[in-house]
């Protein structure tokens, strides 16, 4: 494989990774462990950990969707292997 491939395999999985852990933190960390505490917060009359458990991971994961395709392409047009 080469440098510039390797490089470009590295920086999609850092991608992958930080996109990740910020969809295991909003469903599994906010929507389960910390949701008693953050229950104290309330939107629109819910706990903001019921909010997080029902709908807030689910738009969360929406987000990063289109999150990863924007930084995708920034990314192959930085190693130049884009389709355009």
């Amino acid at each position: 494989m080469s440098n510039n491939a390797s490089e470009y395999w590295k920086a999609n999985l850092r991608l992958v990774s930080i996109l990740l852990v910020i969809w295991f933190v909003c469903s599994y960390l906010f929507g389960i462990i910390l949701v008693d505490t953050l229950n104290k917060i309330h939107i629109g009359g819910v706990g903001l950990g019921f909010w997080f458990a029902q709908q807030g991971s689910i738009y969360t994961f929406l987000i990063l969707i289109f999150v990863y395709a924007k930084m995708m392409t920034k990314i192959d047009r930085k190693f130049d292997v884009h389709e355009d």
